[in-house]
């Protein structure tokens, strides 16, 4: 399954239910060579090239359960709302 936030299409979702962390990916997780923090505190990874391919969201069940949508600044900034969240939990 592939989970789309903003422009960016994640192909590799992966939920880890004990932390409750969400990872999504764009291909290979490998080529991530940039990575930084959003100023929400979120990971994010870049490419050679400076494009998004990485986001990790911890509290993301979380959020789904309060219906809250996250706000993540890449250096735009994009908005998930919790029918996305839950859509990558359960791909996952």
């Amino acid at each position: 399954m592939t989970v789309r936030i903003g422009d960016v299409v994640f192909d590799h979702v992966d939920y880890d239910e004990g932390a409750d962390v969400l990872y999504l990916h764009v291909g290979d997780p490998s080529a991530a060579v940039e990575f930084d923090e959003s100023p929400e505190g979120y990971a994010l990874r870049f490419d050679r090239s400076g494009h998004l391919v990485g986001v990790t969201i911890v509290g993301a069940g979380r959020a789904v359960h309060a219906g809250e949508h996250l706000s993540v600044t890449i250096p735009s900034r994009i908005e998930i709302d919790a029918d996305q969240l839950q859509a990558a939990i359960t791909a996952a």
